[in-house]
């Protein structure tokens, strides 16, 4: 039964992609809100990895000011190599290699967790154990309020320990930040919040995340992976079979992707903040070029 005041139920589904991937969903939801569709009033958001900061980013700032802050962005200097302003953030390729030999080396998706896990704990066990930190107070800034909103947000993330999927809501008892900063945990370190420690929310299944929207009438899924994925397709955690398994129980679904030609703006690259303008504006002219028939999708009664 739905709420009075709510006679559909919708969800927006954010998924994980980097800076870029974070920058051309800001993109794309700020081009629909130009053009009269306002994805923001979801019933329930869920944000995976960069696309748990844009999830926390558009239901707490208007998108025409999140995605000027984007455009209006200065670039820093950085090293070779060194991508997305991460602390001691190694290369993405040399990252990409070392996670890609893990999921290789897996029986199924809940040993690969484990295995990525025990990983970044290795890896936190050997540093200072500053790298927490020095990621929130990285994260932190790039929210427009610290506190969860009255609406229904989904952070994904994994726990390194025992790695299954935790999902973060305003009932949790973490706050905003944390969530954010440990669904954005990529590597190598885990992120701690209190005793415990968790890994990037793509691990959970896959970019997107898009089970936590079953039940829902209409769910608009961004991705910025365009539903690629990393693991063995026969493990079915991919965004294809999640929308597969959605449509089959009635709701209705529909996957935004980055254009053929801006693919180059993502996955190795998506680190490249210098890339971070044009994915931002890519995705704009996507959200203006799509909104009758997103509208016409979003208001369906």
């Amino acid at each position: 039964m739905t709420d009075s005041a709510h006679p559909t139920r919708t969800a927006l589904v954010l998924g994980g992609g980097g800076s870029t991937g974070n920058a051309w969903l800001i993109g794309v939801i700020a081009g629909l809100f130009q053009a009269g569709v306002d994805v923001t009033t979801a019933d329930l958001t869920v944000g995976t990895s960069a696309g748990a900061t844009a999830a926390a980013q558009v239901t707490g700032a208007p998108p025409p000011q999140l995605y000027a802050a984007v455009l209006d962005a200065v670039v820093p200097a950085r090293p070779p190599g060194v991508g997305g302003g991460r602390p001691s953030a190694p290369p993405v390729a040399s990252h990409l290699e070392k996670t890609g030999a893990i999921i290789a080396a897996s029986a199924d998706p809940a040993d690969m967790r484990r295995r990525m896990g025990a990983a970044a704990l290795e890896v936190d066990a050997a540093s200072d154990g500053s790298w927490t930190a020095q990621w929130r107070s990285t994260v932190a800034p790039r929210l427009p309020r610290s506190s969860w909103p009255e609406q229904r947000l989904a952070i994904t993330a994994v726990d390194a320990r025992t790695g299954e999927g935790v999902v973060f809501d305003r009932d949790s008892g973490v706050d905003l930040v944390d969530a954010v900063a440990a669904s954005t945990s990529g590597g190598p370190h885990p992120y701690r919040i209190g005793e415990r420690r968790y890994i990037d929310g793509g691990y959970r299944t896959n970019a997107e995340n898009t089970d936590l929207a079953a039940g829902f009438e209409r769910v608009l899924v961004l991705s910025p992976f365009g539903g690629r994925t990393r693991w063995p397709l026969e493990w079915g955690i991919h965004l294809a079979p999640q929308v597969d398994q959605l449509r089959a129980h009635g709701t209705r679904v529909e996957v935004v992707s980055p254009a053929d030609n801006d693919e180059h703006m993502f996955g190795v690259n998506g680190m490249d903040l210098s890339l971070r303008d044009p994915a931002a504006r890519a995705g704009f002219e996507q959200g203006i070029d799509l909104a009758e028939p997103l509208g016409a999708f979003w208001r369906a009664g």
